[in-house]
């Protein structure tokens, strides 16, 4: 997804103006993301948002990817198609593009991925230790949580 509303930057302003729920909500409603119904029921479910921040790719939990990583569910390598090639390309290349943020949620100490397998993948398959991530909380308890033990200057 390459849409200029949808970029790492985007969601800085977006943050900044205090609108970060609403961002990720267009952002999973959009083309390339395609999956409104995981916005309203991520929107439903988590009331706070911080981001974006970087987080470190191992501390990830993903629910689909390749057999040799910590996933629920294993993928073929060839599930990752040529998407995940040409983001790496990117990523590498002399443009320096980074990738949106991944949508992540936290509860009770686990970081999930909700939406960016295959960012996430295209940046492990190039070396990159960490993503940008924007995280959902469901409670203020959970979102104090993930301050104290990940990122407190995420919070300020």
């Amino acid at each position: 997804m390459s849409d200029e509303r949808f970029s790492l930057d985007a969601a800085r302003r977006a943050a900044e103006r205090g609108e970060l729920r609403e961002w990720v909500s267009r952002f999973l409603a959009s083309p390339g993301s395609d999956n409104a119904p995981l916005a309203a029921e991520l929107i439903e479910r988590l009331e706070h948002w911080i981001g974006p921040v970087q987080l470190p790719l191992n501390q990830i939990q993903r629910l689909a990817g390749p057999p040799e990583d910590p996933v629920l569910v294993p993928v073929d390598e060839d599930y990752w198609d040529d998407r995940v090639d040409e983001m790496a390309e990117r990523i590498e290349g002399a443009d320096d593009w980074e990738p949106a943020p991944v949508i992540v949620s936290y509860h009770d100490g686990d970081l999930a991925l909700e939406d960016g397998n295959h960012r996430l993948e295209s940046l492990r398959r190039v070396g990159r230790p960490e993503t940008w991530a924007i995280i959902g909380f469901e409670n203020d308890a959970g979102r104090a949580a993930f301050c104290s033990e990940y990122n407190p200057s995420a919070c300020d």
